[in-house]
């Protein structure tokens, strides 16, 4: 932890000079060390306290360590910093994304012999066609779902199930929040002309008719140049981030206020502030809980009592428009 604080061990402020980590990090120095304690070292998760002489429980979770954790938060709030999330991608981002990506020089197909190295004046030219509708595929898989990109990267061939009019299913072993249930499956429709370039289902058709993958990860780790390996491992996510900025830096947006999470935060925004999705819906999709029992206003507004609309009306284009309102006068389903 004395590489967090702002504090040296005998109390006194430490040189502007030496490195001092984040506030996260020591939460995260915390919860390594309360597993260790707790789950290696089977001494559970109740509080370090004595009894009878003798030391038992975990001491990570002693009111000691919990007390200067409080403190070292507001030493590292009054020495300015200040936790920031993930900015939030924008359907016009991906917008720039999916026409930069579809350039007749980006959407190419280029192999590049292993060894090889690009000149000074092809900086730009990090990335052929096939990593490019690669990533198409992985930045609308997760914006639309809502994922983290941990879900997204580990998503295989077998978890999607193919309609013959324009659907897709995709249903995930696993997530974060749901790890013992039947997780909800996603489906997919073909979206609008207009938002093509939000449609997994179109970037997925076009990936896997490119990538010939037919079984294993999706998204695998490829070689040098623009080949797909064959090895059946997922991508990385610091290899994804790294794609993901440069091709930010393709349109000449600072990549630094972005992360892997900006594709749930910008999809939840795009539902609700351009698909205008009420908020239950958005909970349902995203897999967010609705047991928000403090705010009675979210009680009336979310219950699992209420009549809840089937998932596979959410993106169904076909469906009948609701009853025009009679205050605006629109009958869309985005209304």
């Amino acid at each position: 932890m004395d590489q967090c604080d702002t504090l040296d061990l005998t109390g006194n402020p430490k040189h502007p000079s030496q490195p001092q980590r984040t506030y996260a990090h020591a939460q995260k120095m915390r919860a390594a060390m309360t597993h260790a304690f707790g789950r290696v070292g089977g001494l559970g998760n109740v509080q370090w306290q004595m009894r009878d002489g003798r030391c038992e429980g975990n001491p990570s979770v002693s009111s000691n360590v919990s007390s200067y954790m409080c403190s070292l938060r507001r030493r590292k709030v009054h020495a300015g910093e200040a936790a920031t999330s993930a900015r939030a991608i924008t359907s016009d981002i991906l917008y720039q994304l999916y026409h930069h990506a579809h350039r007749t020089e980006n959407w190419e197909i280029k192999e590049y012999q292993a060894g090889t190295r690009k000149g000074h004046g092809e900086v730009h030219d990090w990335a052929g066609g096939r990593t490019r509708r690669m990533l198409l595929a992985a930045y609308t898989i997760a914006y639309v779902c809502l994922l983290r990109f941990d879900e997204v990267l580990k998503i295989r061939v077998s978890d999607f199930e193919f309609f013959g009019d324009n659907r897709v299913k995709l249903t995930l072993p696993f997530r974060k929040t749901d790890q013992c249930s039947a997780i909800q499956p996603f489906f997919l429709h073909v979206l609008d002309e207009q938002e093509q370039h939000l449609c997994p289902v179109r970037a997925l058709a076009e990936w896997i008719k490119v990538s010939g993958i037919n079984d294993g990860y999706l998204f695998r780790k490829f070689f040098s140049g623009d080949r797909v390996s064959h090895a059946n491992e997922p991508i990385t996510s610091e290899l994804f981030l790294e794609l993901f900025r440069n091709n930010l830096l393709d349109i000449n947006i600072d990549p630094l206020p972005y992360g892997t999470h900006s594709f749930r935060r910008g999809g939840c925004q795009w539902l609700h502030m351009e698909r205008r999705w009420p908020l239950r819906r958005i909970c349902d999709w995203g897999g967010w809980s609705t047991e928000f029992s403090h705010l009675t206003i979210v009680k009336y507004l979310i219950s699992w009592n209420d009549a809840n609309e089937p998932r596979e009306f959410f993106f169904d284009p076909h469906r009948k428009p609701v009853q025009k309102c009679f205050q605006c006068g629109r009958s869309c389903m985005c209304a």
